[in-house]
């Protein structure tokens, strides 16, 4: 039987654009995931993202026991902030490419939100102006490819994301997550916590890419005072995930693999 995983996309990704990281993962574990994050009105994007935190909960809940929490990016930081909430939730955590602010980080970001300096700290400016249609499926993929973001993509996720990532708008195709949405996303980055590090009950793995900016050593070292924490690196960017969808399922298993068999000791101790 199959264990239930719950993985949260990147902001601007639907969760179809990581197909080929969810296939790698079956059949051991099946993969449950909301398409679009930030997309249902009950729960509005809002400040600090309690609403989407809220809006990951609400999914959760309807799961027949709990699951591993697994997001990139943004959705690292919901799991992180719903799994300080509802520990009951959860077997364990891994946020891929995802930063445990620290103390300082949440005031920069209060202070860039207070003075109007958000999109420079955040990818908000560079996300305004973007191009949002297009004339068919290969003019997509020619764009993408093009751009720095996606040049270290595996080819197979490219291709979802342009697949799963674009809809008809007419004889055109439109970006399907909407980049209001994505904008107002990272313009409202938490600059509170629901919890401390310390309080978090279930285990958690901070994964950065080798050449991340995102996930800094700081990060790393706050990670550690998780009772249950611990850091670890793969190659790529911030992007891992959709550039190296096979390692990062492999080290997915193996994370799973060894919290079973350390909860397993301890339930026979």
């Amino acid at each position: 039987m199959s264990q239930p995983v719950f993985f949260a996309h990147a902001n601007g990704f639907p969760s179809a654009t990581y197909g080929k990281l969810f296939a790698a993962l079956a059949p051991d574990y099946g993969v449950r995931h909301l398409e679009l994050h930030g997309h249902d009105p009950r729960f509005p994007v809002n400040d600090n993202w309690s609403n989407l935190v809220d809006e990951l909960v609400h999914h959760l809940e309807t799961s027949d026991a709990p699951v591993w929490g697994v997001g990139h990016s943004l959705g690292g930081v919901l799991h992180y902030h719903a799994a300080l909430q509802r520990p009951d939730l959860y077997r364990g955590l891994v946020m891929l490419d995802s930063p445990v602010l620290t103390r300082v980080d949440r005031i920069v970001i209060r202070a860039a939100k207070h003075f109007g300096f958000i999109d420079r700290i955040t990818p908000a400016g560079r996300t305004l102006g973007r191009r949002e249609e297009f004339a068919d499926l290969d003019e997509a993929r020619r764009y993408f490819a093009g751009k720095a973001l996606f040049r270290r993509f595996d080819p197979e996720c490219l291709d979802a994301y342009v697949r799963h990532g674009l809809h008809s708008n007419g004889a055109r195709l439109r970006l399907r997550f909407d980049p209001a949405t994505e904008i107002s996303i990272y313009r409202s980055v938490p600059h509170t916590s629901p919890g401390r590090p310390q309080q978090l009950q279930v285990p958690l793995a901070l994964v950065r890419g080798r050449h991340s900016r995102v996930v800094l050593p700081h990060h790393a070292r706050l990670v550690r005072r998780v009772p249950r924490g611990e850091y670890l690196i793969l190659p790529g960017g911030h992007m891992f995930p959709l550039e190296r969808p096979q390692e990062t399922a492999q080290l997915l298993r193996s994370l799973f693999e060894r919290w079973d068999g350390q909860r397993s000791r301890e339930a026979s101790a």
